[in-house]
């Protein structure tokens, strides 16, 4: 079984804003797999679905970003997935905007839902797929900048990352990661 856990916020107030791109990717899987994520369990709403052989489980942690750790971490053991069968979704301000970067395993970085992710498993040894939303402007705080409701250009490119980032996930269950990031990550 693999679990596909994609970071964001709850609520319509964050739907459409640079720091909900992993519950977009999922909403995309979902939509394209006709699963809902729904069922409510483990602090998170999740959905199943098959792909070819593989039992694959959509997450989208309901405790806030900084939070996420909780959810993801609590399903993980539950459901007793090695962390090589997770793969996590989110938006990176270290890449440019539209630009995606898959991984085997590594750090958190920077960002605070990786944190929270990272310190409930014991470690970053899993899969995870960044969706570059680019640096925000210098007169910008952070969190205004990653929590603005995106539009125009901006919103196409991030909706143009967030399939591509949909499809590296369901590459990464069908074909593993290492393939995956010798196809996708080109930038």
């Amino acid at each position: 079984m693999y679990i596909i856990a994609g970071l964001g916020n709850p609520g319509p107030r964050y739907a459409n804003t640079r720091h909900n791109v992993g519950f977009m990717t999922i909403d995309a899987l979902a939509e394209k797999w006709s699963v809902p994520v729904d069922r409510s369990e483990h602090q998170g709403l999740t959905g199943t679905a098959r792909l070819g052989s593989e039992k694959v489980m959509l997450v989208k942690p309901q405790t806030y970003m900084n939070e996420s750790g909780r959810c993801v971490g609590e399903l993980v053991r539950f459901y007793k997935i090695d962390l090589d069968h997770l793969i996590v979704v989110y938006d990176d301000i270290d890449l440019d905007p539209g630009h995606l970067r898959i991984r085997k395993k590594g750090g958190a970085g920077t960002h605070n839902g990786m944190k929270s992710v990272v310190a409930s498993l014991g470690g970053g040894d899993f899969p995870r797929i960044r969706i570059g939303v680019g640096a925000q402007p210098p007169q910008w705080d952070l969190a205004d900048y990653v929590l603005e409701n995106l539009s125009g250009d901006a919103e196409k490119t991030i909706k143009a990352a967030v399939e591509q980032a949909a499809k590296a996930a369901e590459m990464i269950v069908k074909d593993g990661v290492d393939l995956t990031m010798n196809r996708m990550n080109v930038h």
